[in-house]
């Protein structure tokens, strides 16, 4: 299969996800949306991710090129390619689907443990720590079927469409590497305190938590590639 990325910042970009489709003989290419790169078009990918990103849903007129990655979003949820979200990429895919996009009560940033949904469709182990990093959240669409919770964010996620379409609010895709290079690149914008806020010293403090997610994404990737029709 050929999978597109759609990258919304230098620093957000596919980290462990390329790797695997790669090790899985797949290929990819990416569309840096930051810099000014179009959307592909539907019929040059068999399967779509969009990336996480520090912008938000409600500031389209900052980012000029979100117009077309919607409309690009909208095609492939209208398809049968599968498509994935993760972190602002998920909220896209929401709101697709008609789901309301808000400010959490709390910032989630560093290690949080996920309770899987009774109603999930993945292939994820009761509970599971994964990595977090966003100040806003998500409903859930009609006729999607929850991944989880944390205390923080009821909604961490959904699949939708027979889980054809997944979205995440947390990463099970990054890398120590990619941390830092957030730490440097959007540490101000998630600074602060609050229960669910860890420093980066402690994030990067035990590389066996970056070990753990690896086992998670291969599930996760295998189920959700496996829906292509």
């Amino acid at each position: 299969m050929h999978i597109y990325f759609l990258q919304h910042a230098a620093y957000e970009d596919p980290a462990r996800l390329s790797d695997w489709l790669t090790g899985m003989g797949h290929s990819h290419n990416t569309r840096h949306l930051y810099a000014g790169e179009i959307p592909p078009q539907l019929s040059e990918f068999d399967a779509l991710v969009v990336l996480g990103g520090p912008m938000r849903t409600e500031d389209p007129d900052a980012h000029p090129w979100i117009k077309r990655e919607r409309k690009l979003i909208e095609r492939a949820l209208n398809s049968a390619k599968p498509v994935l979200g993760i972190g602002f990429g998920a909220q896209l895919i929401a709101e697709a689907l008609g789901a309301i996009i808000s400010r959490g009560t709390y910032t989630e940033l560093g290690w949080h443990t996920v309770t899987r949904s009774d109603e999930c469709e993945l292939a994820l182990p009761a509970t599971f720590e994964a990595f977090h990093c966003h100040s806003d959240i998500f409903g859930l669409p009609d006729d999607a079927a929850p991944i989880g919770a944390t205390p923080a964010s009821p909604v961490q996620g959904f699949s939708w469409d027979d889980g054809r379409v997944v979205a995440l609010q947390f990463h099970l895709e990054v890398t120590a590497p990619w941390v830092r290079a957030l730490a440097v690149h959007h540490a101000s914008a998630l600074s602060g305190s609050g229960p669910y806020v860890q420093s980066f010293d402690e994030i990067l403090s035990t590389s066996k938590r970056f070990d753990r997610l690896a086992p998670l994404l291969d599930r996760l990737l295998l189920d959700w590639l496996n829906t292509a029709r």
